[in-house]
């Protein structure tokens, strides 16, 4: 039997926090990495599988590096404002404060016994006043310099939290937080003008090692597209203005479109068509946005009675209204050109509209029958008839520009950050708001606007702070009369957009950080989280430190040089844990049997790391057994010293060299790249060398310093996956305290010489692990060396049907 246990974990953590093993030195500032894991919000419940897989196998890599020399800064903290807390006190009535940090202790004390390498003088929780007067000094920042600004707009509005959603926190037309269906309204709000980064956010992308499907979502999110801007004059009321990236289809547009919720929709509308107009508007008020944009979906809309003027011929066009225009896209008007659009083309043949030609495919031999989307030759449009339809379109632009009609620009599908909350549990806009002189920022010697305690939450369709006179009521910094305070919140996204740049100095009370500390300490090295945040947090964050950049507070333009998203571990219904569906699988009782370095061994060997999969458990027994088996030959190899002093190296010794060179080269790969299967799957080759060369080899031909080499090198690869183990493994062969301190094995190029190849082993056309075995190896050969491997001893234990072997490739038993 193991002696080790969860008693072994709580020995070392206790000695790791006396002798302040993990504390960051900053005078070792050079060598650091700043490993950071995307903070969580505190919850009340345990530590679930989840919390596991991305803090404590990324506190692996984390470990990986330090042995490998350099000063690991891995801080943690609290995303702790938000939603959840808010909707807890209204049903319960219990202060989001009081449950926010009683949830906050409980989950320090769970990820404090996860034995991680957390260096917790650096904590932050954005709900503590000394965080989040900065989080308002940097609204502040953004608004003098022209980056936050307010507008009246056509705003998400959840009618269940009773708030405003970002476009980002709106998934298939349904509020992210609870699933509500997302109406529109227009409200005054506070906005953070994202879309001047644009073009920076954009070229940024190619210089920061992200995931390709990240950066895609990022660009697509983005969405730059070159085109015009064009206005068609309404008599008396000013213009429509439409972008389009076919100015050369401007002679066929024949109709204008507009968004239900377009400023111009009442103005433009006819008498007799109004009340047609507002019963449609209503209708499509209460349609998800998805469903509106669906392709699939019928095309609808209505006449408006009004007209507009053609920029170019001075024909009129007729206004309608359409549900398939959305607000929050481009102009929130098209114009639309039926003979070179389907949807438009769509829409025409449903109100029997003209469907004119104007571009012709250059090739006689093309079919451009309508609606033709191809470039070609210019027809039906004076002036440019024959012209080449890509080289028409600089020719128009030029012609509206004459009439200061249009111009040739750059539009984005990203629209301005919208970080007003009309709720409680957030950082309060540091803005007043003075009849006499407008909107006035809060001093910033008078920073934090702090929460007031005595609110009321339950929301009413009002932010809850416009209910608290002792909040709202205060004097205008600039004439002293009476004034209010702004009564909303910011985005928690806010919160979370800066908080990396806070960490390394916390608790730094007169500004948010020293610039000179934190250009030395940023970028973050590695950063691991979700890729659910690739166009929400991941976006923001990089706006902020763009900013921030460009306003001479950082040297720095990108905030993390390297991501990794964790894939996602799904409970063992297929389904994404949650305690709706009853399937959330906590460690607790695998803790508890194993200890924790066998449910974190277990978490690196049995899954994919970026991958995720379904939650299964079959494997930790064996997990356990290999722990074991380890602990098994170190008592062996106490038993082997000085039993022989025989040093000679003949061919078994060269086999197991090569093991042993072999499994750090892969193991400092593959662990690099978060690949953590395949580096578990390597120790357990160089576990079962060990023992198959002490069965094989002779007593007396026993080269015992050179097994005893290679078990010190084993204990220290596995220490990043199995950190209180080693500790305990390495102490136990009485090697000097602490593991962590002691340098990572390196392999020799000229021992990896052998002529061996490595192959898949499958269990029922399943990739379960992978063995090294000479090229020359017979079918008996390789069967015994996959029988050998721990984890498939597991998947074999009911029987084997058929093994089928494929030289050089793979091994396939049939169970």
């Amino acid at each position: 039997m193991s002696s080790y246990s969860k008693e072994i974990d709580s020995k070392w953590q206790q000695r790791w926090e006396e002798t302040g093993l993990y504390r960051f030195n900053r005078d070792r500032v050079d060598e650091k990495l700043y490993c950071l894991s995307m903070f969580s919000y505190p919850s009340g419940a345990r530590l679930h599988v989840g919390h596991w897989w991305n803090y404590g196998l990324t506190d692996s890599w984390a470990r990986m590096k330090r042995l490998q020399g350099f000063e690991i800064f891995e801080p943690m903290g609290f995303d702790a404002f938000g939603l959840p807390a808010e909707n807890y006190a209204i049903d319960t009535g219990i202060h989001p404060k009081e449950s926010t940090m009683t949830n906050i202790t409980t989950m320090r004390r769970q990820l404090r016994q996860m034995g991680a390498m957390f260096d917790w003088d650096y904590e932050v929780a954005t709900c503590d006043p000394s965080y989040y007067k900065w989080t308002q000094w940097l609204f502040l920042q953004l608004y003098r310099a022209g980056l936050a600004y307010r507008a009246e707009a056509p705003v998400n509005w959840c009618p269940d939290c009773m708030t405003v959603l970002a476009n980002e926190q709106v998934v298939e037309g349904l509020c992210e937080r609870c699933d509500a269906e997302v109406t529109h309204r227009s409200m005054t709000q506070w906005f953070f003008r994202t879309t001047r980064y644009a073009d920076r956010l954009l070229e940024g992308l190619d210089d920061i090692e992200w995931p390709d499907k990240t950066r895609i979502m990022q660009r697509n999110w983005i969405g730059r597209s070159e085109g015009a801007s064009i206005r068609f004059p309404v008599p008396g009321q000013g213009s429509i203005e439409v972008f389009t990236t076919r100015p050369d289809t401007l002679f066929g547009a024949n109709y204008l479109v507009l968004a239900p919720e377009h400023p111009m929709v009442e103005t433009v509308t006819r008498d007799e068509q109004a009340t047609e107009v507002a019963e449609y508007c209503r209708g499509a008020a209460r349609q998800k946005e998805m469903d509106r944009l669906s392709t699939d979906r019928e095309k609808t809309g209505v006449f408006t009675g009004g007209y507009a003027q053609h920029p170019l011929t001075g024909e009129p066009v007729p206004i309608w209204i359409a549900d398939y225009v959305i607000m929050s896209y481009g102009t929130g008007a098209i114009m639309a050109v039926p003979g070179h659009d389907e949807r438009d083309y769509e829409f025409a043949r449903k109100y029997d509209l003209p469907v004119p030609r104007v571009i012709a495919a250059a090739d006689p031999g093309t079919d451009d029958a309508l609606p033709y989307t191809g470039e070609g030759v210019m027809v039906n449009s004076e002036g440019f008839d024959g012209m080449d339809s890509s080289g028409a379109q600089e020719a128009i632009v030029e012609a509206l520009e004459k009439d200061d009609l249009g111009e040739g620009t750059v539009s984005y599908r990203m629209r301005d950050w919208l970080v007003s909350r009309q709720r409680y549990w957030g950082a309060p806009i540091p803005m007043i708001h003075c009849a006499g002189c407008g909107a006035i920022p809060v001093p910033e010697d008078q920073l934090p606007v702090t929460l007031p305690e005595e609110v009321d939450y339950a929301p009413e369709g009002k932010a809850p702070l416009a209910s608290s006179p002792e909040f709202m009521q205060t004097q205008c910094p600039e004439c002293g009369k009476p004034a209010l305070r702004d009564p909303d919140t910011l985005d928690t996204f806010v919160d979370s957009a800066w908080y990396f740049l806070r960490y390394p100095d916390n608790e730094n009370a007169d500004e948010p950080f020293d610039s000179d500390w934190i250009n030395r300490m940023l970028p973050v090295d590695q950063y691991v989280g979700g890729v659910e945040h690739a166009t929400m947090h991941l976006l923001y964050a990089r706006f902020i430190t763009m900013a921030l950049h460009d306003l001479g507070y950082i040297d720095f333009q990108e905030p993390f040089s390297t991501l990794v998203h964790q894939g996602i571990i799904l409970g063992p219904d297929g389904s994404r844990m949650s305690k709706s569906r009853g399937n959330v699988v906590s460690p607790d009782q695998y803790i508890e049997e194993y200890g924790s370095d066998v449910f974190r061994l277990y978490l690196a060997f049995g899954f994919n790391y970026v991958e995720g999969g379904i939650w299964e458990d079959d494997g930790m027994r064996a997990t356990a057994r290999f722990v074991n088996r380890v602990e098994r030959w170190i008592d062996r190899m106490l038993e082997l010293r000085g039993t022989g002093e025989n040093s000679e190296v003949g061919e078994a010794e060269a086999a197991l060299e090569y093991q042993r060179h072999y499994g750090i080269m892969k193991i400092t790969e593959d662990g690099s790249r978060f690949r953590f299967n395949t580096s578990v799957a390597r120790m357990m080759e160089i576990i079962n060398a060990l023992y198959r060369y002490d069965t094989d080899v002779p007593d007396e031909k026993r080269n015992v310093p050179l097994l005893e080499d290679i078990t010190r090198d084993l204990v220290l690869l596995m220490a990043p996956f199995t950190p209180h183990f080693s500790e305990e493994m390495w102490s136990r062969l009485g090697m000097p305290y602490s593991i962590f301190d002691q340098s990572w094995p390196e392999y020799d190029a000229e021992r990896l010489v052998l002529d061996t190849v490595e192959m898949a082993i499958m269990v029922n056309g399943r990739v379960r692990g992978t063995i090294s075995v000479s090229q020359n190896a017979d079918r008996e050969e390789i069967q015994r060396v996959a029988e050998s491997q721990e984890r498939i001893e597991a998947y074999l234990a009911h029987g084997v049907k058929k093994v089928i072997v494929v030289p050089g490739k793979l091994i396939n038993f049939v169970v």
